[in-house]
């Protein structure tokens, strides 16, 4: 093809993608980092914050909240929380909250040794010591990350490791509230 031919070509597909940009923004990508489906509800699971005081998802009402189901003493869950801190830094705020709730019997204590050992500076700390959520969402494995709309209800869930942070991931994200927040 000549350079005209592909210079014309290009025209083309710039003046499509630009056209088919507003449907396109509304479409879930063919391979998402994370299973999404239509908004459903979410049982009712209690854990506290770092002073001991009980919360429930409830608490975070308003927002959209990616709450993922994590342990200090399991290997994957690292990779997990150092990239879920990069986005919380990068993308939390009045809208958006991650809630990494640990489930380690020992409370406190190794979940703050965890958090200095790795650096993770912008996440809370909530703590399940008794593992309550393993059995209230009936989890077979962590890490586990729901992602919980401003109602409270499950729109997606991811099973295992996720890089947070990455770029298709904080698109998907982006897309993905935006697209069910109020207008």
């Amino acid at each position: 093809m000549s350079r005209r031919g592909v210079m014309a070509l290009s025209v083309v597909v710039a003046g499509t993608s630009i056209v088919g940009a507003r449907a396109a923004s509304t479409a879930i990508p063919a391979h998402p980092p994370l299973q999404s489906f239509a908004p459903k509800p979410f049982p009712a699971l209690k854990f506290m914050d770092q002073t001991g005081r009980p919360l429930s998802l409830a608490s975070f009402h308003g927002r959209f909240v990616l709450l993922s189901i994590w342990a200090t003493w399991y290997v994957p869950c690292q990779k997990d929380m150092i990239t879920l801190d990069r986005l919380q830094a990068e993308r939390g705020g009045p809208h958006f909250v991650i809630v990494p709730v640990s489930i380690d019997t020992g409370g406190l204590a190794p979940v703050q040794d965890f958090y200095a050992r790795f650096k993770i500076q912008h996440l809370g700390i909530y703590l399940d010591p008794n593992g309550s959520a393993m059995q209230t969402l009936n989890l077979q494995t962590i890490p586990a990350a729901f992602l919980i709309d401003p109602a409270g209800e499950a729109i997606g869930l991811k099973s295992g490791v996720a890089t947070w942070d990455s770029s298709r991931m904080v698109k998907f994200l982006t897309h993905v509230m935006s697209s069910k927040s109020p207008t």
